[in-house]
């Protein structure tokens, strides 16, 4: 029989957090919905390396890290500040996105614990960067996308150098490319042009499977150059290097003004300018260009839908090389349930899990059958963890991790989450690859939610699968996790 002393103090404390339900269901349901305590793509835009310096305007919002602060449900440009806006509004309205900045004065970081780290995240944008990045940045932007994360590169012509500091974006992404401490190979398989094309409206490539240029966000068929250069691919240094958009006249190897390509479990998208993702409002006093809504391209979709992409939501094209140590088994994939006890019904087995996460406990329910694991609920300092490894391999194309999840609570914050749950992954040193989801308090809501998360580009390695839950020392919150599943296929 499993733990009755803690069953019996999160009986108290369970029954104190329904009964919060019960009195403002609609404060507590309202408080979990927006798309950013539950979202499963994460995507920080980077403004510590001079994205506004002279004209350029290059942020989603002022408020910064978090566009939040200055509209929590934008529904147009204007209503959140920067040339990007419309491109983080068109984001945020899915429901599906949590955006972030990384302000101006700090460092990019992978495998720390600032709130902006890398690790924390699905995607990086760099929009046309004019400041070098550090050794340990591009150290860190590097070991992001190999061990999954994806990576869009931004650019501008050659001599775009906009605060005056010797240095440009096509000189700042070659070098990220060419000399980071990881691989200085060309890793991506391409290297920038230093061009600078006036104008021109670049056609697509025709390729009805891709899903960049096919997305959710729509059809992509021409782009715009507007001061622009474009890049050369080096298959024999990546053959998953792809031109998606080609100035006029090349093809092949050349001209590409659009690409996207592979590095270990990782996606990379590079664009030969920034006009097409500045949609003409800003901060006062900069000159912008309305590249977004140039009726002669369709720049929205390929913004939004390479976004998806990257960030894992777009399809399973690229993201799928073995970036990881110890692959998860060989080039075939038998389609099948990975995850063993995944209902937790032969109690505390398979799992590794702190003292009496598994249970049976009248205090909470399953969601199917009699066994759950329940993270924290004590109304006390708590940290419960919950971990399974699991290898997943190469030749599945796709692989989706999904549990059902309940959360109540005795907090009466509709707006600080004291108490989390962080769902990851982690590589078999400990070290965390990406943070999935983080839940909390805010989250709290009758019965159980399905959630779920591409892990395609985790195939080919062995991975651990951890829930780590933190609670404060006043309020009880209780996790409840049941019915886990990684369907691969």
């Amino acid at each position: 029989m499993l733990g009755s002393t803690r069953s019996r103090r999160r009986v108290t404390t369970a029954l104190a957090g329904f009964g919060l339900l019960l009195t403002g269901a609609a404060v507590q349901v309202g408080a979990s919905a927006p798309a950013q305590a539950a979202t499963t793509h994460r995507v920080l835009f980077d403004n510590a390396h001079a994205e506004t310096a002279g004209n350029a305007d290059w942020v989603i919002s002022t408020s910064q890290p978090d566009p939040l602060a200055q509209n929590a449900s934008p529904q147009s440009e204007t209503d959140w500040t920067g040339a990007l806006s419309s491109w983080g509004v068109a984001l945020q309205k899915t429901g599906d996105y949590s955006l972030k900045t990384l302000p101006s004065g700090q460092s990019l970081t992978y495998g720390g614990s600032s709130a902006q780290d890398l690790s924390n995240f699905d995607e990086l944008v760099l929009p046309e960067p004019n400041t070098m990045f550090t050794t340990a940045e591009k150290t860190a932007i590097m070991n992001f996308v190999k061990n999954g994360g994806g990576l869009f590169m931004i650019s501008d012509h050659t001599g775009a150098d906009r605060n005056n500091d010797g240095n440009d974006a096509v000189e700042i992404l070659n070098d990220l490319m060419t000399n980071n401490g990881v691989d200085n190979t060309d890793p991506f398989g391409f290297s920038i042009d230093a061009l600078d094309v006036k104008s021109g409206y670049p056609a697509a490539i025709s390729d009805s499977t891709d899903p960049v240029l096919n997305g959710s966000f729509g059809k992509v068929t021409k782009s715009l150059f507007a001061d622009g250069t474009t890049a050369t691919l080096k298959p024999a240094d990546n053959a998953a290097a792809k031109g998606l958009v080609y100035r006029s006249g090349y093809s092949g190897n050349t001209g590409a003004f659009f690409l996207t390509s592979t590095f270990g479990a990782g996606r990379v998208a590079f664009w030969g300018d920034s006009s097409p993702i500045d949609d003409g409002t800003g901060s006062s006093g900069n000159t912008l260009y309305d590249g977004w809504n140039d009726t002669g391209a369709t720049n929205a979709p390929l913004a939004l839908n390479a976004t998806a992409w990257l960030a894992g939501a777009g399809g399973t094209g690229g993201g799928t090389g073995g970036g990881g140590t110890g692959g998860g088994g060989t080039g075939t994939c038998t389609a099948g349930q990975l995850l063993g006890n995944n209902g937790f019904e032969s109690g505390d087995t398979t799992w590794s899990a702190s003292g009496k996460v598994i249970t049976n406990a009248a205090g909470e329910s399953a969601h199917s059958g009699s066994y759950y694991a329940w993270l924290d609920g004590y109304g006390t300092a708590t940290t419960d963890t919950l971990s399974q490894p699991v290898a997943v391999p190469a030749g599945c194309t796709s692989a989706k991790l999904s549990f059902y999840l309940h959360v109540d609570t005795a907090e009466t914050s509709t707006t600080t989450a004291y108490d989390t749950l962080k769902v990851q992954v982690l590589n078999g040193s400990g070290t965390v690859l990406g943070t999935l989801a983080t839940y909390s308090n805010l989250n709290a809501g009758s019965g159980y939610t399905q959630r779920s998360f591409d892990l395609s580009g985790y195939a080919g390695q062995n991975i651990t699968l951890q829930f780590t839950g933190t609670e404060g020392s006043k309020y009880q919150t209780s996790f409840v996790v049941d019915d886990t599943a990684l369907n691969v296929s």
